[in-house]
């Protein structure tokens, strides 16, 4: 069995060879808690007619900053069954931090909750997700 450190060391491999790495710049690294945390650099392309980042994209970060924590606690592949958003300001312009962190982790199902904050600490939306364990092995 590989250890906590190997095991995000995979994880994170494994988000770097993802498309949408490619496309929106976000990184992915584990604090010390094990909590997935995602950067998503400032992007006007991402903007809505507004001129501030698009909540589908705030989403996308709390969807993977929640699998990611989620994930790292099986040897299975897991699939989000539940996604809860809840935008709570604008941006503002700024990169975006994202942090998951587990509530429960069951034989078959987990639940995390998440938050993203703007470069400056402002807490701009919450979320929560529930993650289903499949018996598809986890290829990296």
């Amino acid at each position: 069995m590989a250890s906590k450190t190997q095991v995000y060391q995979q994880f994170v491999k494994l988000f770097e060879s993802a498309p949408i790495k490619k496309i929106t710049g976000m990184t992915l690294s584990y604090n010390e808690e094990g909590r997935a945390v995602f950067v998503m650099p400032r992007n006007p392309d991402f903007d809505h007619a507004l001129h501030d980042t698009h909540g589908g994209l705030i989403a996308t970060l709390i969807d993977n900053a929640g699998w990611f924590t989620a994930a790292a606690h099986y040897e299975k592949w897991v699939v989000t069954t539940d996604l809860n958003i809840r935008l709570l300001e604008a941006v503002k312009q700024t990169d975006l931090t994202a942090t998951g962190r587990l509530l429960r982790a069951g034989k078959n199902f987990s639940v995390a909750e998440m938050e993203v904050q703007s470069k400056d600490g402002r807490l701009v939306a919450v979320g929560s997700g529930s993650f289903m364990v499949t018996s598809k092995a986890i290829e990296v």
